[in-house]
């Protein structure tokens, strides 16, 4: 366990993976925030946190507009992402891997849906395409899609990136313009006599550290940040599995990452191939429960790859994992913002499986709330913790 430098800060970020991280970068970026931050992280490995199990991919085919420009923006940042850091060559360029999402809808009511979100997609410059069975064909020709009516296919600032090194440089960028990372872990709070502000926070070394805001960005463990202050938030942690597989007979082109309607997704990972799902029955599991359903693979996942791509009969698993969604079982959207009572208790939660490719809009919004008390570069109050008091769900319709 680490010590902080201060006994007071302006800012205390609860949670130093990506969003954690992210934020108190943006803090440093924001014009007049002068204030002191620190992000205490219970475990600087990072071995468990969501942000070391995520496949790192990033897509504008959602259905809701604020989901679609939080990832417009991310692409951008992913871009630009030297210049953003302000130009220093020591930080790398990232590259995307733009072979993009494909959607398929083996119904016509998901063919609809399909079709309807393109048209909200196209409207904010998305360059998504609506495909006919004929026309998926034509592209890939090594699905198979007897059961497929119509996709959705969209191959620019949508694929895969590097978050690990995104990662890397919103925490080394944040400590050196001044944010306090220390190791340890917040185990209570105290408020105001009126309930209306969070005072300070206890940590594990017994220190008890004054604070002006505090964020929780503890990913799956939300909801235990969340209850220190006294507030519920719909998030629990749930399994989420990856595997990457080599094949006997590789594809002749990159393999879009393909939605399939088994509930399996899969796409090219370099020389080999990455799939991944939930399990079949998928219920809230202990924060530290990562055992490994052993039978998923056999059972689920490659019945449904060799299905729709046959050269995927003969495949071998070289690497697989489970990691936990941030999963807001209320939407299966973040929440972000500050709590309606407690006001000065910051959301950044819940983003179910969405979080990697939101962190760099996230963080940008979250700062500038901090900083001016408002939103300005994109709206994020549609992710506001006032819907789940209000029981208005956030419609999003392409959830994975």
């Amino acid at each position: 366990m680490g010590t902080s430098e201060r006994n007071s800060y302006d800012v205390i970020i609860i949670g130093g993976a990506m969003h954690g991280s992210a934020l108190a970068w943006w803090l440093t970026r924001m014009p007049g925030f002068d204030g002191r931050i620190l992000v205490v992280e219970r475990d600087p490995s990072y071995a468990y946190a969501s942000t070391s199990h995520t496949n790192s991919c990033i897509r504008q085919q959602f259905s809701n507009e604020a989901n679609i420009r939080v990832s417009q923006f991310g692409a951008e940042f992913i871009r630009n992402f030297r210049d953003f850091m302000g130009g220093d060559p020591e930080v790398p360029t990232l590259a995307l891997q733009s072979f993009g999402y494909l959607y398929l809808a083996d119904d016509p009511a998901f063919a609809t849906a399909l079709q309807q979100a393109q048209q909200v997609q196209a409207s904010l410059g998305a360059q998504t395409r609506h495909m006919t069975r004929d026309e998926i064909a034509a592209a890939y020709p090594f699905y198979n899609l007897d059961d497929i009516i119509a996709g959705n296919h969209n191959t620019v600032d949508e694929g895969y990136f590097d978050g690990g090194t995104m990662f890397d440089w919103f925490k080394r960028m944040a400590r050196r313009a001044g944010v306090t990372y220390v190791h340890d872990e917040v185990t209570g709070m105290r408020l105001n006599p009126a309930g209306t502000a969070v005072e300070a926070v206890t940590l594990k070394s017994g220190d008890s550290i004054a604070c002006g805001t505090v964020v929780n960005a503890s990913g799956p463990r939300a909801l235990a940040t969340a209850q220190m202050a006294g507030l519920e938030i719909p998030v629990f942690p749930r399994k989420r599995y990856s595997f990457v597989f080599d094949a006997a007979d590789p594809l002749d082109r990159d393999l879009p990452l393909t939605i399939d309607p088994s509930g399996v997704h899969v796409r090219s990972e370099g020389r080999y191939y990455l799939a991944g799902c939930p399990p079949d029955e998928d219920p809230d599991v202990a924060y530290d429960d990562f055992g490994f359903d052993h039978g998923l693979w056999e059972n689920k996942v490659w019945p449904a790859i060799a299905t729709r791509i046959p050269a995927f009969e003969k495949v071998k698993v070289i690497n697989e994992w489970v990691g936990h969604y941030a999963y807001n079982t209320f939407d299966q959207n973040a929440i972000v913002g500050p709590h309606p009572e407690v006001t000065n208790f910051i959301f950044v939660n819940g983003f179910s499986g969405h979080g990697l490719q939101q962190a760099p809009a996230i963080g940008r919004g979250v700062a500038e709330w901090i900083t001016y008390g408002e939103y300005r570069a994109i709206d994020l109050s549609p992710f506001s913790f006032t819907r789940i008091a209000e029981e208005k769900s956030f419609l999003e319709k392409a959830i994975i």
